[in-house]
């Protein structure tokens, strides 16, 4: 069950924001000279190789699905630039992690 501060895969999975870590990073690419001075990117950081509630089935479809976003330690990380916003980017981030893992409990 999820609790206040999780991150809500299914009813019976979630996992702890404090085990996510999420930083603003400058974005690449166009878009002029603001490019350059604002952090409005994001770099997502998880290792799921340390997150226990996945079920070990799931384990080989994650590191599929999530391809060269996997380390071979099980970190991945997810770079959302999409967006203007820090927050937009925030969020497209975590729906990625959260689609990628939920693709994962799929047999």
């Amino acid at each position: 069950m999820a609790q206040p501060g999780d991150l809500s895969i299914s009813e019976s999975l979630s996992i702890p924001l404090d085990e996510i870590e999420i930083r603003a990073v400058r974005a690449s690419g166009p878009g002029g000279q603001n490019v350059n001075k604002v952090s409005n990117a994001v770099e997502l950081r998880f290792d799921s190789a340390a997150w226990t509630a996945l079920p070990p089935a799931a384990r080989p479809r994650l590191a599929r699905i999530a391809g060269r976003r996997m380390t071979a330690e099980g970190l991945i990380v997810i770079d959302a630039q999409r967006f203007r916003s820090l927050e937009q980017n925030r969020v497209d981030a975590l729906d990625r992690l959260v689609t990628m893992i939920r693709e994962s409990l799929v047999a």
